[in-house]
């Protein structure tokens, strides 16, 4: 949101103005202050924000809505086949964001057939441990905790990093430019995220819950390695367990994903929902 002036025959006018995606196209939504900025300019900001933010909800409850009645159609035979499928999606783009070299085919060949391609076995057994782990937690809700989350990291990565799988790391880590936090606060660090979520999940928007939750965890870097997969694990979770359609960050969309994540979280809110209404916009009709 920016504080916007006009020139008109020499005076000035003051608008506050919010960009945003509909439709594929940048639009922007203003609204006109004065020729001056009013002493309660960060009200009338809040409130401007709010009404954007109530259309925006509106969409994403269609979207929830249109995928529950999709869901719903879908004959209990056919679901698992269903999850499958998301699961061979999800952890092609997941894993390939993270350098592995498993194709989307060869993806199904280890999910669906059990079957292992001529591949590093590293890259292999991920790519199996993550598709099994992802397709349990679609049919099992359960409280997110430390606990839980050291599970899924063991269970994916036992077999390939046992030095660091299911535990939180002891040492310093940098990603590219970016230096983690203290390994000394990551526990505090991750028990306040954890109670972060808890405490919105059915207060906040699930979608802004989500990418909230996923940027946090990013930035707090909790494990020695595996973070970006554990993260969206984490955020498709929330999404998922509250009714919502997942959203999967694909491979070759990843720079914006990169770019988003070394902003600041609202920024990174910014991209996530624009992506979420991108990808779901055949539900919103």
């Amino acid at each position: 949101m920016k504080l916007r002036k006009r020139y008109v025959r020499n005076k000035v006018y003051y608008y506050i103005e919010h960009s945003l995606r509909e439709n594929g196209k940048i639009t922007k939504k203003e609204r006109y202050l004065g020729t001056s900025i009013p002493k309660n300019i960060e009200e009338i900001k809040k409130e401007f924000k709010k009404e954007i933010e109530i259309k925006l909800f509106e969409k994403l409850g269609r979207i929830k809505e249109n995928f529950q009645v999709e869901w719903r159609r879908i004959p209990e035979s056919a679901k698992q086949k269903e999850k499958e499928e998301i699961a061979i999606a999800f952890t092609y783009n997941t894993n390939a964001i993270e350098g592995s070299t498993i194709t989307l085919e060869e993806t199904r060949e280890i999910i669906h057939d059990k079957f292992a391609p001529n591949k590093s076995l590293r890259d292999i057994k991920e790519t199996e441990a993550h598709g099994r782990v992802f397709l349990a937690i679609l049919d099992k809700k359960e409280k997110i905790t430390k606990g839980l989350l050291l599970k899924w990291h063991e269970d994916i990565f036992g077999d390939v990093k046992p030095d660091i799988s299911g535990k939180f790391r002891d040492y310093l880590v940098r990603v590219g430019p970016y230096l983690a936090p203290d390994w000394q606060d990551v526990e505090d660090m991750m028990k306040k995220l954890i109670a972060f979520i808890n405490e919105n999940l059915g207060k906040m928007n699930t979608i802004e819950l989500a990418a909230r939750s996923h940027y946090r965890f990013e930035k707090i870097h909790p494990f020695g390695d595996g973070n970006g997969r554990i993260g969206r694990l984490l955020m498709n979770y929330i999404i998922w367990h509250t009714g919502y359609p997942m959203l999967i960050i694909e491979y070759k969309k990843r720079k914006s994903y990169y770019n988003a994540l070394q902003g600041d979280e609202e920024r990174f809110l910014k991209y996530f929902m624009r992506r979420y209404l991108a990808v779901h916009k055949k539900r919103l009709k």
